[in-house]
């Protein structure tokens, strides 16, 4: 597939921007993203798991679309994202690898697929490419994964990292807690971003992390900062899709839900059922002759 011209460093063009264009859609590359930082451009990112909202996202001109470990709790039902399954995140990853024609593919190493050794890290990721269609993979840790990092992009993977909250790391850290606070870890959490950039990680997700911790990070980092929770100054930020669009009774302080879609599919799904209950689905429009 050709290429649509875009101006050197500038995020390829996406959703309503790209709908005046004729031409195809260009991919989003982990080097627009470095480019956006260096332009001051701010970088949309969300989770995606199936085909149908991966869809709707890429048009709507979303730069990076995360498959992450969160569809354990998220999709799967389950109370944290421990549970989920590298075979879980390659089905996840290929459905919505199949459906984009845009937006960067980033899908999550899930815990234990990488911890063990740089192999190990770099088989996972293998299977993600290979099996999956992914773009690029994300991994959470800083310099006790240092090593992992080079291994996997020395052979040609774009590796994402994961500091502050490390949801893997829940039940280390104490729960969903502010990591960062004070100088000491405030020190520790920048060692671990430029340690990870010198590895050859390609940008890295700041989760929960004081917002002038995460602002000093990303002046020194010359690869992108994704925040959540982490405050404005970052070069983009990330959210899960269904805290963004309101889909739970309950979503964390630092998500901001810019609609109401659990309440309206609700509301459709008790008027289907009040239908069907009382004859009036399926009416004659809906019904094939002999």
């Amino acid at each position: 597939m050709s290429e649509m011209t875009t101006p050197a460093g500038t995020l390829p063009a996406g959703g309503a921007a790209h709908a005046e264009h004729t031409a195809p859609l260009r991919r989003v590359r982990v080097h627009h993203l470095r480019e956006a930082k260096e332009r001051g451009e701010r970088i949309t990112m969300l989770t995606a798991y199936d085909a149908p909202t991966a869809r709707i996202f890429d048009a709507a001109g979303i730069d990076v679309l995360l498959v992450g470990d969160s569809v354990s709790d998220n999709i799967l039902g389950e109370k944290s994202t421990l549970p989920v399954t590298v075979e879980d995140m390659i089905r996840h990853t290929r459905a919505v690898t199949g459906a984009v024609r845009r937006s960067l593919v980033v899908a999550d190493l899930p815990f234990g697929s990488y911890e063990s050794s740089p192999e190990q890290a770099h088989a996972t990721a293998v299977r993600l490419m290979k099996e999956a269609g992914a773009h690029a993979v994300k991994f959470e840790g800083g310099r006790r994964v240092a090593e992992h990092v080079h291994k996997v992009t020395q052979a040609g993977i774009p590796v994402m990292g994961h500091l502050g909250f490390t949801p893997q790391s829940e039940h280390a850290l104490g729960g969903k807690r502010v990591q960062g606070r004070g100088d000491d870890a405030a020190e520790q959490l920048s060692q671990d971003a430029l340690a990870l950039q010198e590895a050859g990680a390609f940008a890295v997700v700041l989760e929960m992390v004081p917002a002038p911790l995460a602002e000093r990070i990303t002046e020194v980092l010359s690869i992108p900062t994704i925040g959540i929770g982490a405050g404005p100054a970052c070069d983009g930020q990330v959210l899960v899709w269904l805290d963004m669009a309101g889909m739970t009774d309950w979503s964390p302080r630092f998500a901001k839900q810019y609609a109401q879609i659990g309440a309206v599919l609700t509301e459709a799904a008790r008027a289907y059922a009040q239908d069907v209950r009382s004859g009036a689905f399926p009416a004659q429009e809906h019904t094939f002759a002999e």
